[in-house]
């Protein structure tokens, strides 16, 4: 049987995050010191102190996050507790940190996309504002009707099948409104609005898209041996070529979280484990699948993982 490591998307960041492993183990102190060499700033800084405004910033949530998950992850390889038949994948910029750890993609190239993208993200939101809002209570189909219903008043669209009855919408602010007003009139459970820098996975990123698209061509990507599950399919990708296309498309494309998991389930799979911050994607699981899933996050969740026969 096989494990999937499973790695949180923006969202999960907190102050402090990565500070307990970097007083404990060599290893991730010389993670962060790398990380902040790469990117030319005191990222491990931002991490550990804040402020928390300033973590928040996409441009500096998405390396932070993927810094925080990928040192967890080095760490259980250096104390071989990687299960060696793992399935890998990664909730939007999780998947960057699902590729790093399948060895699809250098920490230091992964590092420098993830800012990029965090940034070219941040910035298009400025020029195209736009919202987020979280739909509970209704289903696919549901949601996206309302959508479409709603492209009359402006662009909306899916951007997360996150887990049975809970879909995220994304778009301009006037779309994205409109489609609240209806799916609080189909009986949605709950309808409320993100605190987000932009309208992520939604045709307001296509400059972002673009941009990336010409990062990701010059940037070395390898096949993979261990099955990696992409948002855009929700199906196993390891073609390199195949990989970047999907990446490419990933930043307008709705992240597709439940049929992942349930396409996961299916296989060898055993349990699911998230790697990094936070247990947002434990609570989507356990929705989701009756496979167990757990988390490591802190130390202590580490050090728990790693005592165990």
């Amino acid at each position: 049987m096989s494990i999937a490591y499973i790695f949180p998307g923006q969202g999960s960041q907190y102050v402090g995050m990565g500070k307990d492993f970097f007083d404990e183990y060599p290893k991730a102190k010389e993670i962060f010191n790398f990380a902040d060499d790469v990117l030319g700033f005191h990222l491990s800084k931002i991490c550990f102190d804040g402020p928390e405004e300033e973590l928040k910033q996409t441009k500096n949530t998405q390396p932070a996050i993927f810094l925080h998950s990928l040192i967890i992850w080095m760490l259980l390889e250096e104390f071989k507790k990687i299960n060696p038949n793992f399935v890998v994948a990664g909730h939007s910029l999780g998947e960057y940190s699902a590729l790093v750890a399948a060895n699809g993609m250098s920490f230091e190239d992964g590092i420098k996309l993830v800012r990029l993208r965090g940034e070219l993200m941040q910035n298009t939101g400025v020029e195209f504002p736009g919202t987020m809002a979280a739909i509970v209570g209704l289903d696919e189909s549901a949601v996206v009707n309302i959508c479409k219903d709603s492209e009359k008043v402006g662009i909306v669209t899916p951007a997360n099948f996150n887990s049975p009855g809970q879909i995220v919408i994304s778009g301009s602010i006037e779309g994205v409104k409109n489609a609240m007003l209806l799916a609080k009139e189909s009986g949605a459970k709950l309808v409320k609005e993100l605190v987000v820098s932009g309208a992520f996975h939604s045709p307001l990123m296509n400059s972002a898209k673009s941009k990336l698209k010409t990062a990701l061509e010059i940037t070395k990507i390898n096949s993979i041996s261990n099955q990696l599950f992409a948002n855009v399919t929700a199906s196993v990708v390891q073609d390199s070529e195949t990989i970047r296309n999907l990446l490419i498309e990933q930043v307008t494309s709705p992240v597709r979280w439940e049929e992942t998991i349930k396409t996961i389930e299916k296989t060898n799979v055993s349990s699911f484990i998230e790697i990094g911050p936070g247990k947002v994607l434990q609570g989507l699981v356990k929705r989701t699948s009756k496979l167990q899933c757990s988390g490591i996050d802190k130390i202590l969740d580490f050090k728990e993982f790693v005592d165990q026969k």
